[in-house]
């Protein structure tokens, strides 16, 4: 961490690191996800049909 001006800065926080995000949204990851999940609904549906049909 780099010490900073107490002019530049009067609270006398410290300046936050920087992140890797650079303000764009991750939507791959998150469709991804979302696709096991409706993924994960169906076998359910479709082994609760099974299991408790006679």
């Amino acid at each position: 961490m780099q010490e900073l001006d107490p002019e530049n800065n009067p609270t006398q926080h410290q300046e936050e690191p920087q992140s890797d995000a650079d303000g764009t949204p991750k939507f791959g990851r998150l469709l991804i996800l979302l696709g096991f999940g409706v993924l994960m609904v169906v076998a359910l549906t479709f082994g609760s049909l099974a299991y408790y049909t006679p």
